[in-house]
């Protein structure tokens, strides 16, 4: 059965690229959120097998709505996207629980790389 992937960023045409890596690859798109607020509820709503959330968002950034998705789900995977320069976000990610980083602009490589690493 495929993976069911949620998709977070504020940025339309970076959650439609990211599903087309997806979904050209085998995997399901359970959802798409636009703000940390929206990721909480999708991932309540869809239980996917794995979260990719940007940092930076609108309303809730990414490093709380980790927080929030690990606090109902300690074993929720979740994997941070950002763009560079934002190392101390990406250790407090990490230290929160997120299970890898994927920094912008994607490459399609690291995407299912970092994908196939924590959900198979």
């Amino acid at each position: 059965m495929a993976k069911k992937v949620l998709i977070c960023d504020d940025a339309a045409f970076m959650r439609m690229m990211i599903k087309d890596i997806l979904t050209k690859n085998g995997y399901e798109v359970a959802g798409e959120a636009e703000n940390g607020k929206k990721a909480v509820e999708r991932y309540n709503e869809t239980k996917p097998d794995l979260v990719l959330m940007d940092i930076t968002m609108p309303e809730m950034d990414g490093i709380q709505a980790l927080k929030a998705i690990k606090a109902a789900d300690p074993s929720a995977s979740v994997i941070m996207c950002s763009a560079m320069g934002q190392q101390a976000m990406v250790i407090e990610a990490i230290q929160s629980g997120a299970k890898d980083f994927i920094v912008k602009p994607f490459q399609a490589e690291r995407v299912l790389e970092a994908v196939k690493k924590v959900v198979g």
